[in-house]
């Protein structure tokens, strides 16, 4: 799940140019500031000011975060033995948490509190 590259999907959700948004991703990757990125690497991201850089950089958090929930949740139903082909396509084709999380509910462990145990 390390390999997720978050570039087509930001690109298209923002409407930018796959390059630009890959660089940006490399940039701030490598530990660059979205202020050094906007001033001093205009050239590799093809002129993107700060706010679409803000934008590219929060919008690949949120979808490196959704991968890597889909990747636990795809995990926790195949252990239970509840995982069908439909229910796999389903949660792939997720694109919000909530979405992600509305799927789950049903196959979700539930708690066990000092009295279920007791009982």
């Amino acid at each position: 799940m390390a390999d997720f590259d978050p570039t087509p999907g930001v690109a298209h959700a923002l409407g930018l140019p796959a390059a630009g948004v890959a660089a940006v991703i490399a940039l701030l990757a490598e530990g660059a500031t979205v202020p050094f990125i906007a001033r001093y690497r205009k050239e590799r991201t093809g002129g993107l000011d700060e706010v679409q850089i803000r934008d590219i950089q929060e919008r690949a958090g949120y979808l490196r975060d959704l991968h890597e929930r889909r990747g636990t949740v795809l995990d926790t139903i195949e252990k239970q033995g509840k995982l069908t082909p439909e229910l796999r396509r389903q949660i792939m084709a997720c694109t919000s948490k909530a979405e992600l999380e509305d799927l789950y509910l049903p196959y979700k462990p539930k708690r066990r509190t000092k009295a279920q145990i007791a009982r």
